[in-house]
């Protein structure tokens, strides 16, 4: 074993490997670690020699190698007690990886007899990198919360079957960036795409067993490494990432990572030690207490129903996480992030509580103690799988937070169900009774109807029940409250009559995500009425059902130019983009507007009206009170197949309304009107109608 001096001063050092101008720094922490040792590797994994960490400081191991430099494999030996019952996970002749590790050799491909009996194989080895690299003098876009269209992808899923993508790029970063997928993203108005989890992760082992994988990737194993699975050359990841990132952005195109901070592919107690458990499990993971108060290390406490959680209230969790997501924005230069289970990593435990969630938890206040994080996209999945996991709307100022009542209310209301009008009502409002005025902006609301986890748009329109016997979980598995409609036929259909209301559902479900107050979401191959047959749990499908088909028929071609007419109408308006109201308490500013709900007949919504089970039509203005936007909106709805004439609002008599989007028509272009009445509309379907106030012509 080469030996090495310990008289340098590593009290700068950060920790992982830090290429200097004549070898490298490793600094590792490990507080119950008895020696660490680092393992070196050509590019062909043969391991060249062993070092163990000649200097410790606290509960870091320091070392530099004279001759190692960037590009070089490395791997983690940590030795000490293995004994799980005591936290101690450390043993002889079984390799880890780096957690502050920024690249791996390969993928983490589970099998059980290599995982078993032969480690070195099995571990991906770390790489050591460094920060260069030609960003060309591209900038990170200016897209602040009211200006974003999220458009949510799989890094794989989305070009895997793009024909116009190299072949070798299809599945990769390099593919995201093609000039293609560019192209379709800006065609559909898209500001922001959130990727699904790109940090290095690993299939669960029972997916292995069932001939299975971890497509969605929401299994991590190193929070800084991006996969090298969705690398052209496994070695290049960091470098095709950076690349992709630096295209999207060179094209106006924000890039916000789904991030998995609430667990690890290390699962339970007796799951797999591949990093973290195995240099420092008491602080990396929440444990379970006993009677007296004390951890039982006998058992993880799990409220990501992965099998362990990470414990974001120890400093040196935090620190992890803090410096991850430092590392993203920084070197990587992604402009936000998308919190997985969020509520698990702020959850702390106190003297009179057990890891409940804190609104001023460490994590939480942390963010903003760091500019560019406090400055970045900030995304919440307000929820976990614990006691008291669900947190819509508890999240602080300066985050946004997915909204599942959204998605529920929009839902139920195009497909018929009465008597929630006035909650409909409040969503497109942008969710003031969830998210506080007074606290929070009106874009904290993120509004979606389908998200990579449950029904794809089509399959929405197309099924009522289910269809996840694919999965190996006899369809146990997946949400049952889908609220979805399949207009009179389960599944796919020739019918005439049925694809006409299914694309007419389509239409409005998302023509309201894109025309309500908050940041619209989108999910990748909507446009494309890409289906996974029925199943709304397609995580482990890594095949055609979850691939996006670029499917161009006319139809398809159709919904694109809708799709990419009403981003459009939101992109050139400040009222749509982020409603400022007269007495919102939040802004103040000279851009002050003014809502008001009427009744299809012209009348003034009231109480009476919005509690009447047959109220199925209503209609919305929004008018400016300030000369500085010269903007005025009216916004139709009709909930049923029925006729209804809808008496448009005068506002002043030397202007009238003017039809730009229709959604009874397939690009949403209005038809000409011949009515003699110009503020008498006549409906008899379920649609939006939108108008915009101009000058009378002549006028």
């Amino acid at each position: 074993m080469m030996k090495l001096s310990s008289d340098a001063d590593f009290r700068l050092v950060p920790l992982g490997a830090t290429p200097a101008e004549n070898g490298c720094f490793f600094s590792i922490w490990s507080p119950q670690a008895k020696e660490i040792i680092v393992h070196i590797y050509n590019h062909d994994e043969k391991e060249l020699y062993k070092v163990s960490l000649p200097v410790r400081k606290g509960s870091v191991w320091y070392g530099f190698l004279p001759n190692v430099s960037v590009g070089d494999y490395y791997a983690i030996e940590a030795l000490g007690e293995d004994d799980p019952e005591k936290g101690c996970f450390f043993k002889a002749g079984r390799l880890l990886t780096d957690p502050y590790a920024k690249a791996l050799s390969k993928p983490f491909i589970y099998n059980h007899n290599e995982y078993i009996n032969n480690n070195a194989s099995f571990v991906p080895k770390c790489i050591v990198t460094s920060n260069d690299f030609d960003w060309q003098e591209v900038r990170k876009p200016n897209v602040g919360r009211d200006g974003l269209i999220i458009y949510e992808a799989n890094v794989k899923g989305l070009t895997k079957l793009n024909p116009l993508v190299p072949k070798k790029l299809q599945g990769k970063y390099l593919g995201v960036c093609h000039e293609s997928v560019i192209a379709h993203l800006k065609k559909l108005g898209v500001t922001a795409i959130q990727l699904n989890p790109i940090a290095a992760f690993m299939s669960e082992p029972h997916l292995a067993k069932l001939g299975l994988v971890n497509y969605w990737g929401y299994n991590p194993i190193n929070f800084m490494a991006p996969d090298p699975r969705y690398a052209v050359e496994y070695k290049n990841a960091v470098v095709e990432f950076k690349t992709m990132v630096r295209e999207l952005h060179r094209n106006g195109i924000a890039v916000i990572l789904d991030v998995v901070y609430n667990h690890t592919a290390e699962a339970g107690i007796n799951g797999c030690v591949l990093s973290l458990k195995g240099l420092d499990a008491r602080n990396y993971y929440i444990y379970k207490t006993g009677n007296d108060g004390q951890r039982d290390y006998s058992s993880f406490y799990d409220v990501s129903g992965c099998g362990n959680s990470v414990n974001v209230q120890e400093r040196p969790t935090l620190n992890l996480v803090l410096d991850s997501l430092i590392y993203w924005v920084k070197h990587m230069q992604v402009d936000g992030f998308r919190f997985d289970l969020g509520v698990t990593i702020c959850r702390e435990s106190h003297c009179n509580s057990f890891h409940e969630f804190d609104r001023n938890s460490a994590f939480l206040k942390s963010c903003f103690c760091v500019n560019r994080l406090a400055q970045s996209i900030m995304i919440a999945e307000p929820w976990d799988v614990g006691p008291n996991g669900y947190r819509l709307g508890q999240f602080p100022q300066g985050w946004s937070e997915q909204n599942d009542q959204f998605r529920d209310t929009v839902r139920r209301f195009w497909r018929g169900d009465k008597g929630i009008i006035g909650k409909f009502a409040t969503r497109i409002m942008g969710s003031r009774d969830i998210f506080n005025s007074h606290e929070r902006s009106i874009n904290a609301s993120v509004n979606f109807v389908t998200y990579h986890d449950g029904f794809t748009l089509e399959d929405l329109v197309s099924y009522t029940q289910k269809n996840n016997l694919a999965n190996g979980e006899n369809n146990r598995d997946g949400s049952n409250d889908n609220y979805s409609s399949n207009q009179g036929e389960e599944g796919p259909s020739t019918n005439p009559e049925v694809l006409e209301k299914r694309w007419l559902l389509k239409r409005n479900l998302i023509a309201t995500t894109l025309i309500s107050q908050g940041i619209p979401h989108l999910l990748a191959g909507d446009e494309f009425s890409r289906t996974q047959k029925g199943n709304n749990n397609a995580y482990c499908q890594d095949n055609e059902i979850t691939w996006m088909k670029w499917d161009y028929s006319k139809e398809n071609i159709e919904f694109i130019d809708f799709i990419g007419r009403i981003s459009s109408l939101r992109r050139n308006s400040r009222m749509i983009r982020e409603l400022i109201l007269r007495d919102d308490p939040f802004h103040k500013n000279n851009r002050q507007f003014e809502a008001k709900w009427y009744s299809h007949t012209g009348e003034p919504m009231n109480s009476q009206m919005w509690n009447d089970a047959n109220t199925s039509s209503v209609s919305l203005t929004i008018c400016s009170l300030t000369r500085d936007v010269d903007e005025n909106w009216c916004f139709l709805f009709n909930q049923d197949y029925q006729r209804v004439e809808f008496e448009l609002p005068v506002i002043s008599h030397s202007s009238e309304w003017k039809e730009v989007l229709d959604t009874t028509v397939p690009n949403g272009v209005p038809r000409v009107r011949t009515a003699s009445n110009i503020n008498t509309i006549v409906v008899n379907t379920p649609c939006i109608k939108v108008f915009v106030l101009q000058e009378k012509n002549g006028l």
